[in-house]
């Protein structure tokens, strides 16, 4: 893995989860029953759903800071490692007591992958481990 660019698994991680906001908040009375089949017409749920947006946003615009700013790199590869370890915990979570999503358990697979890809370029590139 070291010959792939240090920054990748940040962009790699801005752009999925900025796209997922969008999903996620931009129209979700429209959007999320037709991906996930579920209504989304309560306020409250469409206020929930763009919380989550604006989370995603300001996260992933903080790791694509880190690649601009190397002096926040660090930083934004281990906040990225938590956000990524915690989706992925919270699915094994759901998977443990709800059942197996094909939808959800290719996420949770891939934002495993990038924990781990973070702690290995963490300890790769900054030898903190």
């Amino acid at each position: 893995m070291s010959r792939l660019p240090k920054n990748l698994q940040l962009a790699l991680s801005a752009c999925i989860v900025i796209a997922m906001s969008f999903v996620y908040g931009a129209h979700p009375s429209v959007i999320l029953p037709y991906i996930f089949g579920f209504e989304v017409q309560d306020l409250e749920l469409k206020n929930i759903f763009r919380a989550i947006m604006g989370i995603y946003i300001a996260f992933g615009g903080y790791w694509i800071y880190g690649i601009i700013k190397k002096n926040h790199w660090k930083s934004a590869t281990i906040v990225n490692v938590l956000f990524m370890g915690g989706l992925a915990g919270g699915r094994l979570v759901s998977t443990i007591l709800d059942g197996w999503s094909p939808q959800y358990g290719a996420g949770m697979i891939a934002e495993a992958v990038m924990m781990w890809w973070g702690l290995w370029n963490l300890r790769f590139y900054d030898e903190i481990f």
